[in-house]
């Protein structure tokens, strides 16, 4: 299974961490073979989980020039017409998608386009689908301007058990439809803000893939 570069580092250092733990309690024989057993079982399940976590499988992304893909894999929790206050400062239509702990965490890039507009914004790490966690937590504000002359707004959100985000991008940048740009550590959500006239293709509840899934359509 391959790993995504932003966890080699982490699965490393667990993987000496615990193997150094068992290796003291083996030899100084520091607790009873029952608990010892106990504590092998639920390191190997966390250790199995981070590595699943940071899991990169190759994805093939089939282009769509007059959609909107979705940004990550997840749960879509938000489809609504909102004010955005940061960039548009007009109206637009929000569609939210949460990432578990159990799904890839790779961001892909929308649409194809150029970045006009990127800030990153320290904040608190409420629960990703608590509504305030759009403007509160720890985010990252990406605008990229389609070809054709639309422009949409995507922000990576830091949840409860997220604590760092990365993305890859620079204002000016060219970027294609569902290349990585970003990745979030541990839980976190995606808003993506379409102009109002576009055709929302997916409902409330409804599971999507980061790069493969149509959000909408122009």
């Amino acid at each position: 299974m391959r790993i995504h570069k932003e966890g080699k580092s982490i699965v490393f250092i667990a993987s000496i961490l615990l193997l150094s733990v068992h290796y003291t309690l083996m030899k100084r024989a520091l607790i009873s073979h029952r608990s010892y057993a106990l504590f092998t079982g639920i390191s190997t399940l966390f250790y199995a989980w981070l590595i699943y976590f940071f899991r990169d499988p190759r994805r093939a992304i089939s282009l769509q020039t007059g959609s909107v893909l979705a940004p990550a894999d997840g749960r879509i929790v938000a489809i609504q017409e909102v004010y955005e206050e940061e960039y548009f400062k007009d109206n637009r239509i929000q569609i939210s998608v949460f990432m578990s702990p159990f799904n890839i965490h790779v961001n892909r890039n929308p649409i194809s386009g150029s970045v006009k507009f990127l800030k990153y914004h320290p904040g608190k790490h409420w629960v990703a689908w608590y509504p305030k966690s759009s403007t509160k937590n720890e985010r990252t504000t990406i605008v990229v301007e389609h070809e054709q002359g639309a422009s949409i707004l995507f922000r990576q959100i830091a949840g409860f058990l997220a604590r760092r985000i990365k993305f890859y991008l620079s204002e000016d940048d060219t970027v294609q439809q569902g290349d990585e740009f970003g990745f979030i550590k541990f839980g976190s959500r995606v808003d993506v803000f379409l102009p109002p006239n576009v055709k929302v293709k997916v409902d409330i509840g409804e599971k999507v893939k980061g790069g493969a899934s149509i959000l909408a359509a122009w």
